[in-house]
């Protein structure tokens, strides 16, 4: 009997305490966001250069190429670590010219550069006939993490202004914050442009040099959101 009556008693306590545990807060749930346009200061370009023929039939070779190329891309302000090789279309392209002579080389390079004005004085240096094509390969934003500071903050107080004009509509008050998310917040870069996309520069390019005003980088959205619970009093 007395151990029966000892079970009960801490079954009672066990009760009392789940229902200690209970939050029997009123709350409400809100989503707030903020966006901004951004122009991204680092650009990605892609460049294939390939080996021609001139008139005389001598070879311009791909060393003499990329040391222009180079050359160039130094003479602009670019450092030397922004500027590396890709891909090479022939691991030893000297045995592949023995074996036939009218073998094309080509070599692709990847350019760092803060806008494409820099980019159009590079590859100005360049002889066309050696350019094979030019894309972007992806882009960034130099001050990123204290932008998405800044447009977490504007979500956050989108979310409480939404929750304070809801609870004041039944009479309430939005308290402490008990709860705060960020929802899917994917910064849209860096992207890989498809082969389509290749003539953007070129295009770019031959504008600017018909003495066209200066060219900007396209303006990238940035949307944030945030999801808030508050209590309400």
């Amino acid at each position: 009997m007395r151990r029966l009556i000892v079970v009960a008693f801490i079954g009672a306590i066990a009760v009392s305490g789940c229902t200690q545990n209970i939050d029997t807060r009123h709350k409400i749930e809100v989503s707030g966001s903020a966006e901004t346009e951004i122009t991204p200061d680092i650009i990605y370009v892609g460049i294939s250069l390939k080996e021609y023929f001139q008139a005389d039939k001598s070879r311009v070779t791909i060393e003499k190429l990329e040391r222009k190329l180079q050359s160039a891309a130094l003479k602009a302000g670019i450092p030397k670590e922004n500027f590396t090789i890709n891909n090479i279309s022939s691991f030893n392209y000297v045995y592949e010219r023995k074996k036939n002579p009218a073998f094309i080389a080509r070599k692709q390079y990847r350019i760092k550069v803060s806008d494409l004005n820099k980019f159009n004085q590079i590859i100005s240096a360049v002889d066309a006939r050696a350019i094979e094509y030019t894309n972007i390969e992806g882009y960034d934003y130099s001050k990123i993490e204290s932008t998405k500071q800044e447009l977490t903050i504007q979500a956050l107080k989108s979310a409480k202004s939404k929750a304070s004009a809801m609870a004041a509509a039944v009479d309430n008050q939005v308290g402490d914050v008990l709860e705060i998310n960020e929802i899917n917040n994917e910064i849209p870069y860096p992207v890989r442009t498809s082969p389509a996309m290749r003539d953007g520069i070129g295009m770019a390019v031959e504008m600017q040099s018909n003495s066209m005003p200066q060219i900007d980088f396209k303006k990238t959205k940035l949307i944030y959101h945030v999801r808030a619970v508050f209590e309400l009093k």
